[in-house]
């Protein structure tokens, strides 16, 4: 059965334009990476990348908004990130174990490119900027989730919500004003707590006029403010 590609996924000599792990790569060594691959178009909550099956692929999202999240114990969700197009994920699971050690899920209707692990392992063995450019990527997710460890573990709940609406509006959004992507549920897993604490502290921002909320829009009215509560925890 041939499976039709979408506008953004035609070829990877295309996704070179979008993504910066890529750019180092010539055309032959691009059809190296373009062997195989195959993208797959998803329904909102629908499951991209499961915790503890086999990685057999790099993943980069080509349209649509994912979450990346540990599964603990009792279910308990922890989110990391909020993945947008051109994002490549996999974890680090493809170098050790051969496992992938967090799950991803779509938030909206996405589509993402699945990669396999060989084509990507040739590259990196033959093109040494290519290895270089993958351990700033791999390097860069890193530092980003111990700064995420250690304002979920010694923050105060304000503190931790204080950086998820950061997070929110300047790496995500890009905007101080926006709609909101994700659900009360998923702010709580982001800040690590629950929906009602979260939900208890948003109605706290927007009483003391640190926050606008209607209905899903949420605007940072005092943005200085959010960054005190934050850097107090």
């Amino acid at each position: 059965m041939e499976y039709p590609k979408s506008q953004v996924c035609k070829s990877c000599d295309n996704c070179n334009e979008k993504s910066k792990a890529f750019s180092v790569l010539s055309e032959d060594e691009l059809r190296i990476l373009n062997k195989d691959r195959f993208e797959v178009v998803f329904e909102p909550g629908q499951m991209v990348m499961k915790q503890g099956a086999p990685a057999t692929h790099f993943v980069s999202l080509t349209q649509g908004m994912a979450k990346l999240y540990l599964e603990g114990f009792d279910k308990k969700k922890i989110i990391l990130e909020i993945l947008k197009p051109w994002k490549l994920f996999g974890g680090p699971g493809i170098f050790t174990d051969m496992r992938y050690h967090y799950s991803v899920s779509t938030i909206s209707e996405s589509a993402a490119c699945f990669i396999p692990v060989e084509n990507v392992k040739q590259l990196i063995r033959s093109n040494p900027t290519f290895a270089e450019t993958m351990i700033v990527h791999s390097s860069m997710n890193g530092s980003r989730n111990f700064e995420r460890l250690l304002s979920l573990t010694q923050k105060q709940m304000p503190g931790r919500l204080a950086d998820v609406l950061l997070y929110l509006s300047q790496d995500v959004h890009l905007s101080m004003r926006f709609n909101l992507s994700i659900t009360r549920q998923e702010i709580g897993e982001l800040s690590n707590m629950t929906k009602e604490s979260a939900t208890r502290i948003l109605k706290d921002f927007e009483n003391e006029g640190i926050i606008r909320i209607d209905g899903k829009e949420i605007e940072v009215l005092r943005i200085d403010t959010l960054r005190e509560i934050s850097i107090r925890g």
